[in-house]
């Protein structure tokens, strides 16, 4: 099977196999509607989405057209996971089965599923015990993540949060302490990550949101000696999830 043949497997098309989708255990990313198709048995398919909560973005009828490969899509189709999500409480879960504390991966809109997946594949080799995503403006576990995370995707639980800034604020009462990994804090070799620790990483481009942030008990750095000040995100992800992993052995 190709690449491009996997990576359709994430899309379900048209009104039966959209509508199945939602109602069975399948964990659906996002609903795409063709713009002017919200008519008819359409309308009874997005209220069930709303329902579940999940995302729903109209999209030119030409895009739709060509992401089915001309197929007969009736207006709508919906990207699917290749694998279940977890629980909060599954991460949690999992950290005290090991007899661990809990070490988790918080990623604020990382949105390049190559990104996602790379750092799934250190976060398992590192011995994270999950990494929790928002349901929106993020990447989901589509094939792409998959193939990327080396099939780490297999064996990490990935949660999905509606709040993420909340999704801290539940983490903090739970024991754990947050460190956001931006600019201009704390240098990373100078902090105590011997604890229950979670990491968040923030966007590609802009970082760790201005709420996230201020809901970490901290900030940590990568000292930069080049001419460039930033690293491509799991590139740092990586990096520090290795010095937790080493400060907690």
């Amino acid at each position: 099977m190709t690449d491009d043949k996997k990576q359709k497997d994430d899309l379900v098309f048209g009104r039966n196999p959209v509508s199945e989708a939602i109602r069975s255990s399948r964990a659906v990313d996002r609903i795409l509607v063709a713009k002017g198709a919200r008519t008819g048995a359409i309308v009874g398919i997005l209220a069930k989405a709303k329902k579940k909560n999940i995302p729903i973005k109209d999209v030119d009828p030409k895009k739709l057209d060509y992401m089915t490969g001309g197929a007969n899509h009736q207006g709508i189709a919906a990207y699917c996971a290749v694998k279940e999500y977890s629980s909060v409480d599954d991460i949690f879960d999992l950290a005290d089965n090991r007899g661990e504390k809990p070490f988790i991966i918080i990623l604020d809109e990382i949105e390049d599923p190559h990104n996602l997946g790379a750092i799934l594949r250190t976060a398992e080799c590192t011995g994270a015990h999950g990494v929790i995503i928002p349901k929106r403006r993020s990447a989901a576990l589509s094939y792409a993540v998959g193939k990327a995370s080396a099939g780490a995707v297999e064996y990490v639980p990935v949660a999905r949060v509606t709040n993420i800034s909340n999704t801290i604020e539940d983490l903090k009462k739970r024991g754990l302490w947050v460190y956001g990994a931006d600019m201009n804090g704390t240098n990373y070799r100078d902090c105590d990550f011997s604890g229950a620790v979670a990491l968040v990483i923030g966007n590609e481009g802009k970082g760790i949101g201005r709420l996230v942030r201020e809901k970490c008990d901290e900030i940590v750095s990568l000292p930069m000696k080049g001419k460039i000040n930033s690293l491509n995100a799991s590139v740092a992800a990586g990096v520090l999830m290795y010095e937790i992993a080493s400060k907690r052995t």
